[in-house]
């Protein structure tokens, strides 16, 4: 079973609620149905229900009836999400007219809904922008506790076995923080963890903080950013296995690691790559992906409280139903 199998698998054995708020969208309602299909996960979709009905009838779906519709121009709980809204942002200067009008956007419904505990995670993007997708996430379900900083994973499934998990290599920040200092690069590798053992099922993560430099091998500000990163990891996880500052090759080649961090228990060994910046990680994952003829798996949004993922515009039907398992994955974890 590949890990995208065992990725359904899991969402399957563990049947979590899902909104779709883009459900008027082709590509949005096609995997609603297989998801809804397969048993996947159980899905609310925002949208006019006539319009989603008749599409539904339109493109031959035989499953949409199975799951929740809700209209935001129609909402019976949308005076109640209103309220909230307006209490949750008062600080901010909101009015109950502006929560009342936000209300009816379906990205910021669906957040309600999962703030209210009606759902458990959101996904977005075929048609909206990612800072539209974390806009209201940020302002209504907020970071998890402890944490300040979102970020992007990334799951690059390889042909090289000997690396990582099997072959498989989870890496961040690939998506969301340009230039994270060391308290935020402290974060982001808790929260990679933490997805590679929800999303990837690593039941054994092992964190190399990446770097040019080796255990001292250069000396330059940045390197010690990573070493205070590491050290502010540690603290925050005492848990988390967690070593670096690490070159690329010291972290995954046994060899290389045994000789350039001798006696690191992460060296040679890693499974969780973070990279020191937005840059690089982009970069980097990218050149894996088209070089390495990688799979890659992502961006999977971490670090909010309750999963929101945001989808590229130009996704598949395929990209949104293994981001259901995905977010799925998550928010068994979250809870």
């Amino acid at each position: 079973m590949d890990l995208l199998q065992q990725i359904v698998a899991r969402a399957k054995a563990n049947k979590q609620r899902i909104v779709l708020p883009e459900a008027e969208e082709e590509r949005t309602l096609r995997a609603a149905d297989r998801v809804l299909a397969d048993e996947l996960a159980n899905i609310i979709l925002i949208g006019n229900p006539e319009a989603i009905k008749a599409d539904a009838e339109k493109y031959g779906l035989t499953n949409i009836d199975k799951a929740t519709i809700i209209d935001p121009l129609n909402n019976p709980r949308s005076e109640e999400y209103a309220e909230l809204l307006a209490e949750l942002r008062k600080k901010k200067g909101m009015t109950i007219e502006q929560a009342r009008e936000l209300v009816k956007n379906p990205l910021y419904l669906g957040c309600m809904i999962i703030k209210t505990e009606g759902a458990d995670g959101q996904i977005s993007g075929a048609l909206s922008t990612t800072g539209d997708t974390l806009r209201p996430a940020l302002q209504i379900i907020k970071c998890a506790p402890g944490i300040t900083c979102v970020s992007g994973a990334m799951l690059l499934i390889t042909k090289q076995p000997q690396y990582g998990e099997n072959g498989v290599v989870v890496v961040g920040d690939v998506a969301v923080t340009p230039m994270p200092d060391a308290n935020q690069l402290a974060q982001i590798a808790v929260c990679t963890a933490q997805t590679a053992k929800s999303v990837a099922g690593f039941e054994d993560p092992r964190v190399a903080m990446l770097s040019f430099s080796t255990k001292g091998s250069a000396q330059h500000e940045v390197v010690d950013k990573v070493v205070e990163a590491t050290q502010l990891a540690r603290e925050m996880a005492p848990e988390l296995k967690i070593d670096g500052e690490l070159q690329a090759d010291a972290a995954l080649v046994p060899s290389v690691g045994a000789k350039k961090a001798p006696g690191s228990d992460i060296a040679g060994n890693a499974n969780v790559l973070v990279f020191p910046n937005l840059e690089v990680g982009n970069i980097g994952y990218k050149l894996v992906q088209r070089l390495g003829d990688a799979i890659a798996i992502g961006p999977i949004l971490q670090g909010i409280a309750r999963p929101v993922n945001d989808l590229s515009r130009g996704c598949s039907v395929d990209d949104i139903y293994y981001m259901v398992a995905i977010t799925a994955c998550q928010a068994m974890d979250a809870k």
